[in-house]
Order: structure tokens, then C-alpha cells, then sequence
């Protein structure tokens, strides 16, 4: 039987029958306590356990599981969080953690579990997404040890992710591409091929209204795009263009036309009949579940434009053009950012050169 330190406090940890014990003495940690628990109330305790009364005796907290205990941390901070993120996190609960812990108990849950767990969760999200799902896990246990059900939070023990850079270009390949709209549902299929076929970025996407898509010159018309829940300009100047729907775009465009309804003029609608607020609620209900069901890496949606951009570079499409696209300021920022992607593979390098 030993002595430990919980928050100033004296407890008792012990096995008894193979299994683990742990109970508050409710004492002060100090030198006198110490003494008067080694000398008196853990002999009596050993005594009681002897005559199997310690245990029937002692008041035995129930431990809870995952899914009790959640439901009871998701109430203790409601009233300090917005609704929108308390909403978000209920959602990462019930999506990530509670088919893989939701009925274990709380003090039963091992670091190696967590490790393992989070491996498989790095596989197909980003390491934003894993920091998120480790903060509302990790929550839960601080919690679950304020309350004295552990003695360690367990997350403590395991590494966090690597950040990722939010700017690192992570292009898909063009078979993940079809791959990804194929599985996205039919109604929202327009939203990603402008994606992924047009470059837009993911705020001027969410705004775009059945009048800024002109078929007859097969241009799209970017002139508004919505930020943090808010539409207003797009980012720059330069970001108000016209944009060319390419021939493989042009087709899903014209699908989308089933979809339009009288009581809204934008083009992408939630099932409320009015436009998302943020791309965000559009992601988690039509983006991030398929890469559950695909064998592919898992990257933000942003990394669309970005796939757009090094696809057309990559495959020799004009510079200039590319940029315009993008609605860059300009073509060096174009070259900044995706240098990498240009390629001639014909052109022999320094053929100018000849001996002397």
C-alpha cells in the first residue's frame, strides 16, 4: 500500500485480488498526516481489507464512461463557449472519438490506445484537424481529473502532430480528383469541380449567384466572396475577374442547373434554401466524410485552388493566364508560389553553351 500526492492531498494506491485501488484518505499532505497514516489508518485499512470490509465499506466512486462523461464536460462548459464552436465539438466528439471510446470507462483508457487512435486519424485528416480532436478529448480528461476519477490525463503522454504548414501546396493528383467527385453527392458536385477545374478560392465559391455564370461566353463572373460569415469584395482588386470555364468544368455546370430554386439566386444552397455561411459547414457534411471511405491523404479544401493552379502550370498552361485565373495581383506571385510546377522536359538546359 502506498502513499501518494494528489493536489495537496493523501491518497492510498493498492491492489487488492489482482485489480487496482485508489482512495483519498481526505487529508492534508503534510509531514504529521503522513505519520498518522503509516502508523495508524493504513494498518487499519490492511486490517479491513483482511476481513473483506474495507471495500464493502468504502464508498466506491462509479467510474463513467466516455460517452457519460462527455455529455456532463459538453454542460460544464457550455455557458463559457460560443454555440457554433460547443456545436463544432460535439460534432468532432460523435464523429472521431465515440466509435472508438465512447463506452470504455474513463480510467481505463491507455496511452498506447490514444497513440494508436491518432495514427490511424493522421492517415486520412490533416494534423489541424487531429489538434482539434485532441483538444476535445483532451478536455474530457482534464476534467474527468479534476474530478478525481484519474490520476493522469493520459493525452499528456502522447506526442501532438507536427503542424503543418496552412500554405503548403499539397496538390491531388487528377485520378483523386475524379475520384472525389464521383463520391461527393450529385447536388453538390458543382461546388468542388469549380474547385478544382476553376481555382477559386473557397469564399468566392460560396457566394457566386446563377447570374455570374455566363454559357453563352462560358465565363464565370467573380465579384464577391464571403469571410468569416461575411460577404463583402473579393480579397484584392485583381480578384474581380472573369473567369473561363474550361471544357471539363462546363459539364457540371450545366448538371447543376436541376438544382436551382426560385426562393434563392445563389447557386449552392443548403437545405435551408439559403447559402452557407461558411465554407467550413459545407466541408463537414459533403468534404471531409468521403475521405473516410477513399484511400486518399486528406487535405483542406483549399487545396483545390492549389491543385488547380499546379495542374495547369505543370502541364504547360500559359503563366499569365494561370494567374489571371487565380485572380493574382500578378504573375510573379503566380511564379512565387508554384515555380516548382513548371517543367520542360524537351528543352535541353544550357545548349547555348559550346566549348572553346
Amino acid at each position: 500500500m502506498k502513499l501518494i500526492n494528489r493536489k495537496g492531498k493523501l491518497w492510498i494506491t493498492f491492489y487488492h485480488q489482482s485489480k487496482r485501488y485508489r482512495r483519498s484518505l481526505k487529508l492534508d499532505d503534510t509531514k504529521a498526516n503522513r505519520k498518522l497514516a503509516e502508523t495508524k489508518l493504513i494498518p487499519e485499512i490492511v486490517h479491513k481489507l483482511n476481513q473483506d470490509e474495507f471495500l464493502k465499506n468504502t464508498n466506491v466512486k462509479k467510474v463513467p464512461t466516455v460517452d457519460e462523461f462527455m455529455k456532463i464536460s459538453f454542460e460544464m462548459h457550455e455557458a463559457y463557449r460560443r454555440a457554433l464552436s460547443q456545436r463544432d465539438y460535439k460534432f468532432i466528439y460523435e464523429r472521431h472519438i465515440k466509435p472508438t471510446f465512447g463506452k470504455r470507462k474513463v480510467d481505463e483508457i491507455k496511452p498506447s490506445e490514444i497513440a494508436t487512435w491518432q495514427s490511424k486519424i493522421m492517415q486520412k485528416l490533416s494534423t489541424k484537424s487531429l489538434t482539434m480532436i485532441r483538444a476535445v478529448f483532451n478536455v474530457m480528461f482534464n476534467d474527468a481529473l479534476a474530478d478525481e476519477l484519474i490520476t493522469r490525463n493520459p493525452m499528456s503522454l502522447i506526442k501532438k502532430p507536427k503542424n503543418v504548414s496552412v500554405n503548403e501546396i499539397l496538390p491531388f493528383t487528377i485520378d483523386e480528383i475524379f475520384t472525389i467527385l464521383d463520391s461527393i453527392q450529385e447536388k453538390m458536385r458543382a461546388v468542388f469541380a469549380v474547385g478544382f477545374f476553376a481555382g477559386l478560392r473557397t469564399g468566392e465559391i460560396l457566394v457566386l449567384k446563377w447570374e455570374d455564370i455566363d454559357f453563352e461566353n462560358n465565363i464565370i463572373k467573380v465579384r464577391r466572396a464571403k469571410r468569416q460569415g461575411v460577404e463583402g469584395n473579393p480579397k484584392t482588386a485583381s480578384s474581380i475577374r472573369d473567369v473561363e470555364i474550361i471544357d471539363i468544368l462546363l459539364p457540371y455546370l450545366q448538371n447543376h442547373l436541376k438544382y436551382k430554386i426560385d426562393e434563392s439566386e445563389y447557386m449552392f444552397n443548403s437545405w435551408h434554401k439559403k447559402p452557407f455561411a461558411d465554407f467550413r459547414c459545407l466541408a463537414k457534411t459533403y468534404w471531409q466524410p468521403i475521405f473516410e471511405l477513399l484511400d486518399i491523404q486528406y487535405r483542406n479544401p483549399y487545396q483545390m485552388r492549389h491543385t488547380f493552379a499546379s495542374m495547369m502550370i505543370s502541364n504547360g498552361e500559359d503563366i499569365l493566364w494561370v494567374s489571371k485565373m487565380l485572380g493574382h495581383t500578378n504573375s510573379a506571385i503566380t511564379l512565387t508560389m508554384y515555380a516548382r510546377y513548371i517543367e520542360n522536359k524537351d528543352k535541353k538546359r544550357g545548349a547555348f553553351l559550346t566549348a572553346s
